[in-house]
C-alpha cells in the first residue's frame, strides 16, 4: 500500500508529517477519525459497520505512513484516534533545542527570502501553537505573534531602511509582512 503522505514519519519530523496527514485526511473527509469528532458508535448502531470500515482505512493509511520500526508500536491498535494520539505523544515533544535552532536560523537568514522565513515561522508555530480558546485573547495572541514577526524582519534591515521601519511600526494595526516586504527587498537589490 502507498503511504498517505511522503515523507513518512520518522522519529524527528513529526510536526511537518502531522500537518500533511491532517491536510490529506481533511481532503478525504476522514480527519474526524483522528480528532475524535466521530467516536465509535455502539455495535447495535446501524452506522457501526460503516464506521469500522472508514476507521480501518485511516488505520491502514497511518500504519503505512510511518517508517520502520514505528509500525510495531501501533499495529495492534484498533482505532485511528488511538494511533494518532500515541504518535503525537511519542514524537511531538516540545523541543526547546529545535525552537532555539529555528529562531537562530531566522536571525541569520537573508530577510529577502520570505518563503524561507515563512517555513521557519510555520515550524515554530507547530512547536508553539497559539492556545485555543473562545475568548477575545485569541485574536490578540495572533496579532502579537504577527507583530513579533514584523519586528523580527525589520530588525535585520540596514539603517538605509529606517524610513520604512518607522513608517511600518507607526501603523495601527501593524500590517502583514506581505504589505511592505516587496518594497524593502526591491530597494535592497537596487542599492
Amino acid at each position: 500500500m502507498t503511504p498517505l503522505v511522503s515523507p513518512v514519519l520518522d522519529s524527528v519530523k513529526y510536526h511537518p508529517w502531522s500537518r500533511l496527514v491532517l491536510t490529506v485526511l481533511s481532503a478525504k473527509n476522514k480527519v474526524e477519525f483522528i480528532n475524535g469528532v466521530i467516536p465509535c458508535p455502539p455495535e447495535s448502531d446501524p452506522s457501526f459497520s460503516s464506521w469500522i470500515c472508514c476507521n480501518n482505512i485511516v488505520v491502514s493509511w497511518l500504519v503505512h505512513s510511518v517508517s520502520v520500526p514505528i509500525p510495531k508500536n501501533i499495529i495492534w491498535m484498533d482505532k485511528a484516534l488511538d494511533i494518532w494520539n500515541d504518535l503525537k505523544a511519542c514524537y511531538s515533544q516540545y523541543d526547546l533545542s529545535r525552537i532555539s535552532d529555528l529562531q537562530m536560523k531566522v536571525s541569520f537568514l537573508n530577510q529577502c527570502d520570505l518563503s524561507k522565513l515563512r517555513v521557519i515561522w510555520d515550524e515554530l508555530n507547530n512547536f508553539k501553537p497559539d492556545p485555543v480558546c473562545s475568548c477575545n485573547d485569541s485574536s490578540l495572541i495572533t496579532q502579537r505573534k504577527r507583530e513579533d514577526q514584523v519586528m523580527q524582519f525589520l530588525c535585520d534591515l540596514n539603517d538605509q531602511y529606517n524610513n520604512i521601519k518607522v513608517h511600518v511600526l507607526l501603523m495601527k494595526p501593524v500590517p502583514a509582512i506581505t504589505k511592505f516586504f516587496f518594497p524593502c527587498c526591491s530597494a535592497r537589490t537596487t542599492t
